[in-house]
Formats: structure tokens, sequence, C-alpha cells
């Protein structure tokens, strides 16, 4: 393998883990391997640390490829918690409001749910890296501070339920959409078309483009592989 000119792994993330950490860490046993003190390494789509699945990481000249790696379509299996919401629409933050349920049906969602396929709207979650003069929203959100986003367009192309447990008042769904879908926003509205409200307890990625889970090494046995692998070890390439 050449990870100087440039190699891609495919990596199931874990939970806990921020996009960074991964990056961090075959970024760490790659330069000890190829005995260099820097290289490009890159990722294609973050992954919040409440998530895990399939993560692209790039390398060398292959960092090159990120954006339009970044820009398949993706799948994730998302399971929300119906009658609670969180300022951050999922487990990072605590309850902060409660709403009745009762009235939820499978009938009810499978009607709600019409609305979130094709192109639709979404407002980003305060929560989250988009900027706002120049500020990562998160960063402000964090200080209590209000964060003014604007809707962004983007394709849902696929929602399907897998599971929903009215007792427990979790609803499990396939979702298949495009670069820059919130999730966790997906969540918050699907609540409120119930007339509700929701938030994501349970995110994994299944596939990003053509590469699926089943495709993907877990950090270890990436470790492992650059470990023990053949790999050239030029010594006339920049990273």
């Amino acid at each position: 393998m050449d990870f100087i000119t440039g190699e891609t792994l495919y990596i199931d993330k874990p939970l806990e883990w921020t996009s960074f950490d991964v990056v961090k860490r075959v970024r760490g046993v790659l330069l000890h391997r190829l005995h260099r003190k820097k290289l490009k390494v890159g990722h294609a789509g973050t992954l919040d640390p409440l998530a895990s699945g399939v993560m692209i990481v790039v390398t060398g000249r292959s960092t090159k490829l990120i954006e339009s790696l970044q820009a398949g379509v993706k799948e994730y299996i998302a399971t929300i918690k119906l009658g609670a919401t969180t300022p951050s629409y999922d487990l990072e933050t605590e309850i902060d409001a409660t709403y009745p349920t009762a009235h939820i049906t499978r009938e009810l969602i499978d009607g709600a749910l019409t609305r979130f396929v094709g192109r639709i709207e979404q407002v980003p979650p305060a929560f989250s890296a988009c900027k706002v003069d120049g500020k990562r929203a998160y960063d402000m959100a964090r200080k209590g501070k209000e964060v003014d986003l604007k809707p962004k367009v983007l394709v849902v192309d696929e929602i399907e339920v897998e599971e929903f447990n009215p007792d427990e008042m979790t609803l499990r769904l396939r979702i298949v959409c495009s670069k820059g879908t919130y999730i966790r926003a997906l969540a918050r509205d699907i609540g409120e078309a119930l007339g509700s409200g929701g938030h994501l307890i349970g995110l994994r990625r299944t596939r990003v483009g053509e590469v699926s889970v089943d495709d993907c090494l877990s950090v270890d046995q990436v470790v492992e592989l650059i470990r023990t692998t053949d790999i050239t070890i030029p010594d006339d390439q920049e990273s």
C-alpha cells in the first residue's frame, strides 16, 4: 500500500469517538510506520460522537478526493424518542420539554413521513458546525447564545419505518439522504409533524455512496493493517 501517493480506508467509527479522533489515530500509526513527521490524512463526511458507522478516511494525495467522496448519498439507521425534546436534538443535552404521545399511531407516522421525502428545507441544529458570522454555531449554543441559522435545501430519497414501539414511544427509521442532512434536525421535525416532540437517541451510518458498513474495518483492524501490511516508503516524496 502507498499511503503517500494515496489510499482510501473504510472505517466503522465507534461510538463516542469524534471523526477527528479517528483521523488522529490513523495518522499517528502511519507516521510511526512511515518514519515521517507529517502526512495528509482527512475524512469525507463528519460523524457526531454519538453516531457510529461508515467513515471514509483518505491519505496523501487522495485527500483531493474528499469533496467528491462526501458528495455521495448517505444511508442511516436512526432511532428517535418521541414525546420529548432536547436543545441539541439528541442525547448530548438534557430533555428540556415533554409532549403528549397518546395520539401517535403507526398510521399517523406513515402519513407524516411522506412530508419528508424529496426536496425539503431543513434548519440545521444550533449545536452544529455551521458558521454564523464566522463562528461555529455549537460554540455559541454551548455558551447559551441565540443562534440564527437559515434553512437549507436538501434531498431525502427514502424514509422507511423499521420499527415503532408504542410502549416506549421509539421510532427506528432507515433514511437515505443527500450530503448536508442533519438526522438530529429530522428527528426534531418529525416529532413536530406528529404533534409532539422528538429527539435522536441512536444513529448509525450504514452507507456512503457505494461504500457499505459491511465494507468497513474497525479502528483496531485498520491499525493492525497499517502495522503489518507491505507499505511503500519512498525517501523523496512529499506528503
